[in-house]
């Protein structure tokens, strides 16, 4: 970290370069975001390497990637960053009636933040100058601990939020669970299954399945193996709605998260039935955020509504 010493010749904006030069991975487009000049934001980062006596960036042919020493230092420099955001906005607090914030919120799947429709129309009432982004995250299976790419991004201020299927988080997260992961059997009205919604239906009915790498193993798969049944996955995709969208056009069935199924079934005209066994202990959906973001009464409130809306999708 800085020396004491040297805090008085310390730019507070030489740290919000390097917030955003994390984020962008890219000089230029640092540049772009601080209405500066590349030069200017290599000469900033040439000043923060020789204070923190360390590279911090090194060039590739797509840009830059971070030294171990510039991943260190991202969760802190945030924290910094954060308590400073906090202090200057003090006087003028969070007005989600007339702020003009921008949020990202990262998902493996955007329709999963569900239910994103009702967000929009709450913004569009009370909040109209606040715009949304998502994001695709997904855990790199290459690792040890694949959702570790997660925590960068939340880190590195890529994504806000984040809405994911796993709660234990290091202490500098804080997780709050926003709902139950379970499912629902969703079908084309008029599809047989929903007439008959049986396990022995269910398994020879054919099956789109929603999967980031396109492979056909999933949780559904491992519990029919154990009752010594299987069933046919003709159709692989990497987003619910458009598994959503093949079923309402096709035979297919779909199992699909109930949050879901309750912000956009309707809307593809589906029918829904309950999933013809035993879906054992469901897994939640936590919203996963830095715990120096509890000090951003916007992103508070940003959490406090999704957190609001979801409860009022799924019902008493």
């Amino acid at each position: 970290m800085l020396h004491q010493i040297d805090l008085s010749r310390t730019d507070l904006n030489l740290l919000v370069l390097f917030e955003v030069v994390l984020q962008e991975l890219h000089v230029g487009r640092a540049a772009q975001r601080l209405n500066l000049s590349p030069s200017a934001v290599s000469h900033g980062l040439g000043r923060l390497r020789a204070q923190l006596n360390d590279p911090l960036f090194l060039k590739t042919p797509r840009g830059v990637v971070p030294t171990e020493r510039a991943l260190g230092l991202a969760e802190p420099i945030a924290e910094i960053l954060a308590r400073v955001r906090q202090v200057v906005s003090s006087a003028e607090p969070f007005d989600p009636r007339t702020s003009r914030r921008r949020f990202m919120i990262g998902s493996p799947d955007g329709s999963a933040i569900a239910p994103l429709p009702a967000l929009l129309a709450e913004l569009s009432a009370k909040a109209p100058g606040i715009d949304i982004g998502t994001r695709q995250i997904m855990p790199d299976v290459s690792r040890a601990r694949p959702w570790e790419a997660v925590f960068e991004e939340l880190d590195s201020r890529s994504v806000d939020l984040a809405a994911v299927t796993f709660g234990e988080v290091p202490s500098r997260f804080v997780s709050r669970p926003l709902y139950h992961g379970d499912f629902a059997v969703v079908a084309r009205q008029g599809h047989p299954f929903l007439d008959d919604p049986s396990l022995d239906a269910y398994c020879a009915a054919n099956h789109v399945m929603v999967s980031a790498r396109g492979d056909v193993g999933s949780y559904t798969s491992d519990v029919l193996a154990g009752l010594g049944r299987s069933r046919r996955v003709q159709l692989t995709v990497t987003h619910f709605i458009v598994a959503l969208a093949a079923i309402a056009e096709t035979d297919l069935i779909g199992t699909i998260p109930v949050p879901v199924v309750s912000a956009y079934a309707r809307r593809f005209g589906l029918g829904t039935a309950p999933v013809p066994f035993d879906q054992g202990d469901p897994s939640f959906v936590h919203l996963v955020a830095p715990r120096a973001g509890l000090m951003d009464a916007g992103l508070v409130w940003l959490m406090d509504t999704i957190e609001r809306l979801v409860l009022e999708s799924l019902g008493p």
